[in-house]
């Protein structure tokens, strides 16, 4: 089990990068070409969305993402470090993200479109949220008997 870890300063001009270490590493662990554009995607609006609630509750912690290839899949999490609302915990499970135990909301509602967006995009969704802050779990299926042929 190969990971690479990740972590920035929540700048929103940081997410980009994100989003391409991302891709790179789903490459290597021989994620579907056909699916990069999601993993990017989906990486690009937990990481947003990390960064927006670091912004708006005063967090000065960096987010991090964890990019982890396993024998048949290629998992990403991307987690912040503001506490649920009471310490309370709570998770939502699979493609419809979040569950009612995810307090991780901003005023105007953006958080649980960011999770709306990503449950479209990847169909092993996890959210989770506790009193040391709250972490989106993605995962993908790889092909490990799949060569890649390089070409110049």
């Amino acid at each position: 089990m190969a990971t690479v870890e990740l972590r920035f300063s929540a700048q929103p001009e940081h997410v980009r990068t994100a989003r391409l270490v991302a891709a790179a590493v789903a490459r290597r662990a021989r994620v579907d070409e056909a699916v990069l554009d999601e993993v990017r995607l989906a990486v690009g609006e937990a990481c947003s969305r990390a960064v927006g609630l670091h912004r708006s509750h005063g967090v000065t912690a960096p987010v991090r993402v964890l990019l982890t290839e396993e024998e048949k899949s290629f998992s990403i999490e991307v987690g912040d470090e503001v506490p649920a609302p009471g310490g309370s915990s709570g998770s939502g499970a699979g493609k419809h993200g979040a569950g009612p135990g995810d307090d991780h909301e901003d005023d105007d509602g953006r958080d649980q479109m960011g999770l709306a967006v990503i449950s479209g995009l990847v169909d092993d969704v996890e959210v989770t949220t506790s009193g040391q802050g709250g972490v989106i779990r993605m995962s993908w299926p790889t092909n490990p008997g799949h060569d890649r042929v390089m070409t110049r």
